[in-house]
């Protein structure tokens, strides 16, 4: 499967400390029914045995929805369950090396945060990049918040979609307009909300209306 510009519209990236009394696969089909583009599973905290279970599970799941289904970091799970793609951050896996790894016919997403790491990631096959934090996020408590000039220079130095990523919401997706992004990745913006499917819904109608202006 190859990426498509149109799948990086609304990207759910996958947080378990927002399950509450849900099942990570009921709220991520409720993402998907409110219009969620892609998937990618991320959880930090999950034994071997449990991460491999929930990608198989939502791996159909995304199938069922034609959505692409991305592996954080886990290259060999990404692979042991034929996931459409694995993303990585600048400091996991070399790029190119991963590339090799999974074949031309995977996606390949990686994290940049600067101009230099957008090209070089693009030279070394990446078919998508993800920038950020944009906003203060309390996902990742290390991360820095990204000039929203610098994200633009990013978006405009590569030919590969680029998402924004980082404490993005309803309320704030707007501030982004202009930049050059071709879609925004959000974990609370969607999971941590009252109604996960509505809030899909929301969040996918202001990407059109603000990011995607034809």
């Amino acid at each position: 499967m190859q990426v498509k510009k149109e799948d990086m519209c609304l990207y759910l990236v996958t947080d378990r400390a927002w399950l509450k009394d849900k099942s990570l696969y009921e709220q991520v089909e409720e993402a998907l029914k409110g219009g969620v583009t892609m998937v990618q599973l991320r959880e930090k905290s999950l034994r071997e045995e449990e991460m491999y279970a929930e990608a198989v599970e939502l791996k159909k799941l995304c199938r069922q929805y034609q959505v692409p289904f991305i592996i954080n970091d886990d290259v060999a799970l990404a692979l042991k369950v034929d996931a459409d793609g694995v993303h990585v951050g600048q400091s996991d896996m070399n790029p190119a090396r991963v590339r090799k790894m999974i074949g031309k016919d995977k996606i390949l997403g990686v994290t940049a945060k600067t101009v230099e790491q957008a090209r070089r990631a693009e030279e070394e096959g990446a078919d998508y990049l993800g920038s950020g934090a944009v906003f203060h996020t309390g996902t990742k408590t290390d991360t820095k918040e990204l000039d929203h000039a610098v994200l633009q220079e990013i978006c405009e130095s590569v030919r590969i979609p680029v998402v924004a990523i980082g404490g993005i919401s309803a309320k704030n997706v707007h501030v982004l307009r202009g930049r050059g992004i071709s879609g925004i990745a959000t974990v609370s913006g969607i999971l941590a909300q009252p109604d996960i499917k509505v809030a899909a819904e929301t969040l996918h109608s202001l990407v059109d209306k603000f990011i995607l202006e034809k």
